[in-house]
């Protein structure tokens, strides 16, 4: 393992060797106190729409909402599939998806998010009777799904030819991309979620040091 490698998170991890949450706290503990490992403090990630910051604990749309945005949202596809692909990684391949494109006042699209839920825990029905207040996470929370950890990752992609058209882009236009997976508070998968954002209106800041 190289100098600065990043490593997975605990959930992640845990999964991964097969241990309790706890033994593997103990483990990374040993390590950093051996100087094989080390954590670093004070970081932090802020997505921005427009220059107002994003609260995405309760979801974009409520995010969104939150920031005064006149943002509105059209549903594209709510029904359940079969993704094998993702079957290693949550242990099942059968999921619900939920694609929303959210577009700004002026019509144009401005985003573009692709959800997988867990087709089980009662989620399997929600292509059926729909969303609660037009919140996914509004909804999952009604189910007993409640977002307490995961991991985000953010880069940038140019657009493929379906989401171009989707976005009403021109292929190849360049898009920051971030992919985020939440687990809830009995450490049960229940979102994994691909949104493409347009970078004209989404920012990441990064925090980092000591915060006043």
């Amino acid at each position: 393992m190289a100098d600065g490698f990043l490593l997975p998170g605990e959930h992640q991890l845990a999964e991964e060797f097969a241990v309790s949450r706890g033994t593997l706290r103990e483990a990374l503990a040993e390590l950093k106190r051996r100087n094989y490992i080390a954590t670093q403090g004070g970081v932090g990630s802020i997505v921005t729409y427009d220059g107002m910051v994003l609260d995405q604990r309760n979801g974009w749309a409520q995010a969104l909402a939150d920031t005064g945005a006149l943002v509105s949202t059209d549903i594209l596809r709510f029904e359940a599939v079969t993704r094998p692909d993702l079957f290693s990684r949550f242990g099942s391949d059968q999921f619900i998806a939920l694609d929303r494109r959210r577009r700004a006042a002026d019509g144009r699209a401005v985003s573009l998010e692709r959800s997988l839920m867990p087709a089980s825990g009662g989620l399997e029905g929600l292509p059926r009777v729909g969303l609660i207040d037009n919140s996914l996470t509004i909804t999952l929370a009604a189910y007993g799904y409640v977002g307490a950890e995961g991991d985000q990752w953010i880069g940038a992609e140019p657009l493929t030819d379906e989401d171009a058209e989707l976005l009403e882009r021109p292929v190849g236009t360049v898009f920051l991309k971030a992919s985020r997976t939440t687990y809830d508070r009995r450490e049960r998968f229940m979102e994994y979620v691909e949104s493409l954002l347009d970078p004209l209106h989404f920012r990441l800041h990064l925090q980092f040091g000591a915060t006043k």
